[in-house]
């Protein structure tokens, strides 16, 4: 009696447990392997402790599957959904870590590949998939930064700092040279405190000494730099070169889209009239001679009109591509080496070659009168230009001091 007890009970268990897709694979394939040796399904329930109803669900589920048998198999049995959960993994990792493609193309990705049968492919199923890829991520950088950082040799290292609002305030530090993220932290405020925390505690465990910052002038992380790191802290050239763009490339571009829609609205007149008078003599040729048409002075006037609209298009179109040189110009002029000849530059050469790029941009915004937010937005990118020279001015004195410790 107590022996049929205890069985019972556990088939009662085991009806009620959960099984996992691993484990279920392999008593899938134990049974199958029992099954072919001639044991009977009831002998096999008993020696993988697994209820029989059970195993004969699973095998119905194998059969009923539309898909090749071939392919069902496989990914019924042990191999199969390992396979399946290291191609999902991956999926996560490349198109929402790697790629930021979203969630939503991997549930699109499972769809028309035929594995929704045996991968959930809904979002909500696919967003618990990718919150604990994430949550693992974060595990391995912990333990890795803690590991390597005993290993590493002191270094001095820059840091590009910025803040993101996707989702909500985050700062983010990065070291430019290798990629590595120091900090990608949720806040509540991006003053000179927050950043300090927080930066703190990402660069306590690392063996390195910031000796300059990068980011944009925002008046937090300027704070920072100057009252907590101590540093030198260099402009990117990014926002320079996108104030510009802003003042000048974005306005010049709707210029010239009016333009070559004027182009197209004088042309399609120049057609009006050239059937018009096209007609018109057709009508005058059954009529006889008399008065001529007045369309003849038409036609004139609209040519006129066509070709002054396309001198304009023209013309427009030229000096966006000198704004364009002009912008591009300032990253080739904003470096430590000339490229073309190999020799080191002076800060008061850059300045003044990053400022006789400037100079032309204001004197187009004024010639077309854009408007005074636009002349705004260049002198905001020009009061940037000392911090530039200074950073030069920086590099030069840190290399020659590298240069001496060599001896």
């Amino acid at each position: 009696m107590g022996t049929v007890s205890h069985y019972a009970q556990r088939g009662n268990a085991a009806r009620q447990q959960r099984w996992e897709r691993m484990q279920r694979a392999e008593l899938l394939d134990q049974y199958c392997d029992l099954q072919a040796q001639g044991v009977s399904q009831r002998q096999a329930a008993q020696v993988l402790a697994v209820p029989r109803t059970t195993l004969q669900a699973w095998r119905a589920w194998q059969e009923r599957l539309d898909v090749c048998p071939q392919v069902g198999t496989f990914f019924a049995s042990g191999p199969g959904p390992a396979y399946l959960h290291r191609l999902v993994m991956a999926l996560h990792v490349v198109f929402v870590e790697i790629g930021a493609c979203g969630i939503r193309l991997i549930c699109l990705f499972l769809q028309m590949t035929g594995l929704n049968w045996c991968v959930g492919a809904s979002f909500g199923t696919q967003q618990r998939i990718n919150r604990g890829v994430e949550e693992a991520m974060g595990t391995y950088r912990r333990e890795e930064t803690a590991r390597l950082a005993e290993q590493m040799p002191s270094q001095d290292i820059t840091v590009t700092q910025d803040e993101t609002f996707t989702g909500g305030l985050c700062l983010v530090g990065m070291e430019p040279v290798s990629n590595y993220i120091l900090l990608e932290q949720t806040a509540e405020a991006r003053d000179q405190d927050t950043w300090s925390a927080l930066m703190a505690g990402a660069l306590a465990p690392l063996k390195c000494r910031v000796i300059q910052s990068t980011s944009d002038e925002a008046p937090g992380l300027l704070a920072y730099v100057e009252h907590h790191l101590g540093v030198h802290h260099s402009p990117d050239l990014f926002h320079v070169q996108h104030e510009l763009s802003k003042a000048v490339s974005a306005p010049m571009a709707a210029k010239q889209r009016a333009a070559h829609k004027a182009v197209a609205q004088a042309e399609a007149a120049l057609n009006q009239v050239q059937e018009l008078l096209a007609h018109t003599n057709g009508a005058c040729a059954k009529r006889g001679p008399g008065r001529p048409p007045k369309a003849t002075r038409r036609l004139e006037q609209v040519v006129q009109a066509v070709e002054a609209a396309r001198l304009e298009s023209q013309r427009l179109a030229g000096q966006r591509e000198a704004v364009t040189q002009s912008i591009r110009a300032i990253g080739h002029a904003y470096h430590f080496v000339d490229l073309e000849r190999g020799v080191r530059r002076n800060g008061k050469r850059i300045a003044r070659d990053i400022q006789c790029h400037i100079d032309p941009l204001r004197t187009m915004a004024q010639q077309e009168h854009l408007s005074e937010t636009c002349l705004e937005r260049i002198e905001k990118a020009e009061r940037v230009v000392p911090k530039m020279q200074a950073t030069i001015e920086f590099v030069a004195g840190y290399v020659r001091q590298q240069v001496r410790q060599l001896d």
